[in-house]
């Protein structure tokens, strides 16, 4: 179910991993390892996150459908009595 990610995209974000482990805990992580942390994230925490967006996605057509709705209420024509 889980969107597969191009290579370069992979690469890019066990490298973002590799780079966030020295940055912020001063520690050196293989390729290996933070492929597993990046499996990690996407098995574990990545369905919290895509659940959000799709609520997200739900508000944002919710809120286009409620405004055109009003547009076209503007085209109603006066009937007259």
């Amino acid at each position: 179910m889980f969107y597969k990610f191009k290579k370069e995209q992979q690469q890019e974000m066990i490298s973002d991993i590799q780079r966030f482990f020295a940055d912020e805990r001063d520690e050196e992580i293989s390729e290996f390892a933070a492929e597993r942390v990046l499996d990690f994230i996407k098995e574990s925490l990545g369905p919290h996150f895509y659940n959000a967006a799709v609520l997200d996605a739900i508000q944002v057509v919710n809120q286009q459908h409620s405004s055109m709705e009003e547009e076209m209420l503007t085209l109603e024509q006066p009937i007259r009595k």
